[in-house]
């Protein structure tokens, strides 16, 4: 197992430090401290050989593009205060009504025009009994983006001898405040040499949340037993899509205790017999195969991004959870946010 840091980029005078963690396999994860985004996750295939998973850039400039900026795809970012659509940028807490920026449409989106995706965390990197691992801490400040509340943030990366990707949230606020965070890595399991249409998921979950035209979710529940999304038994992404005639922007609620980390999904890319096995402790999943990503985007090799050309399983609280009483989507004053994910990789 090591540890390297490294110099990525500078941001508002500020040095973005990129941090390489390796496992005894040869798998990497790479993470820079800008938005504590991972721009890099890389498996050995059966060959040995190892190949790029995530989209993501290897120029800190790449980020800041004129075509990234205006997709906005949050690659690799660490997303909060509260993840996924608000809508009508409003919300009411303990009596107060809140409007916060209006950055998708009407609604609010990812924390809005200034989350924790585009700030600079303190780093610390250190070996644990588990693996190698960095530290991620953000203060967010009282009515920071519009909403109330100092809390402080934390997030760490651990990367295991079993080709494990954990990632452990943990917040502590001073007052009620909309709160929840998931990353926003876009996986490809093929290492880009197809799109995701051929991936075969999984996923444990009879019910999704009803959207609006919108995107956001309005508290309705639907029955999945029989649908085309329903996912609990595998199915070929491409499949399922021409029969929705639609890409996936799903949340589903996992058939699971709310807050018990267990495991919920499994991805898998038949091509290659790579399997992606997700844990969480979140309720639901934001489950996402690209259908909005530009076709102008693409690493610096020259691998291309774009639509169905990877997917996101963003683990969170429901979407919209402060208007819809979702389970636990108001962070109390004083009591501890912890949250887990794990992103396991293996070859059939």
């Amino acid at each position: 197992m090591s540890l390297e840091q490294l110099t990525f980029g500078v941001y508002k005078d500020s040095v973005v430090e990129k941090y390489v963690l390796t496992n005894v396999n040869g798998m990497e994860v790479h993470i820079m401290n800008y938005g504590a985004t991972i721009t890099s996750i890389k498996v050995p295939n059966l060959k040995g050989e190892i190949e790029e998973i995530t989209c993501g850039f290897d120029s800190f400039e790449s980020y800041f593009s004129d075509a990234y900026q205006d997709n906005a795809p949050y690659f690799g970012s660490t997303v909060g205060r509260y993840c996924s659509q608000i809508k009508d940028a409003e919300f009411f807490l303990n009596g107060e009504h809140f409007c916060i920026a209006q950055n998708c449409g009407d609604n609010n989106l990812h924390g809005g025009n200034v989350g924790y995706d585009k700030r600079m965390w303190i780093a610390q990197p250190f070996n644990t009994p588990e693996g190698t691992a960095v530290k991620m801490r953000l203060d967010s400040l009282d009515m920071e983006e519009g909403f109330p509340g100092n809390v402080t943030v934390s997030v760490m990366f651990t990367l295991t001898a079993e080709n494990e990707l954990k990632i452990d949230y943990e917040a502590l606020s001073d007052e009620d405040t909309p709160f929840t965070m998931t990353n926003h890595t876009y996986f490809n399991l093929s290492g880009f040499a197809t799109s995701i249409e051929e991936h075969q998921v999984t996923i444990k979950a009879g019910k999704k949340l009803a959207m609006d035209e919108g995107g956001a979710c309005t508290g309705a529940i639907v029955d999945l037993n029989g649908a085309a999304d329903d996912l609990r038994t595998a199915k070929t992404i491409k499949n399922v899509h021409e029969a929705m005639n639609d890409g996936f922007e799903h949340y589903y609620i996992f058939d699971k205790n709310n807050f018990a980390l267990e495991n919920v999904a499994s991805i898998t890319c038949p091509e290659k017999g790579l399997t992606m096995e997700v844990s969480t402790s979140e309720p639901g999943v934001l489950f996402y195969t690209g259908k909005f990503t530009s076709n102008e985007l693409k690493r610096e090799n020259g691998v291309q991004y774009g639509k169905y050309k990877a997917l996101c399983f963003e683990t969170h609280r429901y979407p919209n959870g402060p208007n819809i009483n979702g389970p636990k989507s108001i962070l109390k004053g004083k009591e501890k946010f912890e949250s887990t994910t794990i992103f396991s990789f293996k070859y059939q």
